[in-house]
């Protein structure tokens, strides 16, 4: 299997673990309370950054390119997760 193919399965593993997260922590605690729309922003958000990291590693030939454009996407993603969680701007 192609190293591009792996690191694109790996990617939407690690989406789906952390979207099945919240959904197993609903099953034990009242604490968590998510509904349809908050795993849909959330899988739109993970999936999102997830393709686009994938996109840049394929397009861009520099590494330090690479690593930037997706340095700069993930903390996109964490600063709108952090919004959207607390509203903290």
């Amino acid at each position: 299997m192609p190293t591009q193919n792996k690191r694109l399965i790996i990617i939407l593993l690690l989406a789906t673990v952390l979207l099945l997260t919240p959904a197993l922590a609903m099953q034990f605690t009242e604490e968590v309370k998510w509904s349809l729309l908050d795993f849909v922003v959330a899988g739109i958000l993970l999936y999102g950054a997830g393709f686009l990291c994938e996109f840049i590693f394929r397009r861009i030939a520099k590494r330090k390119h690479q690593i930037a454009l997706c340095s700069a996407i993930i903390a996109a993603l964490i600063l709108t997760w952090i919004e959207l969680a607390v509203g903290i701007f």
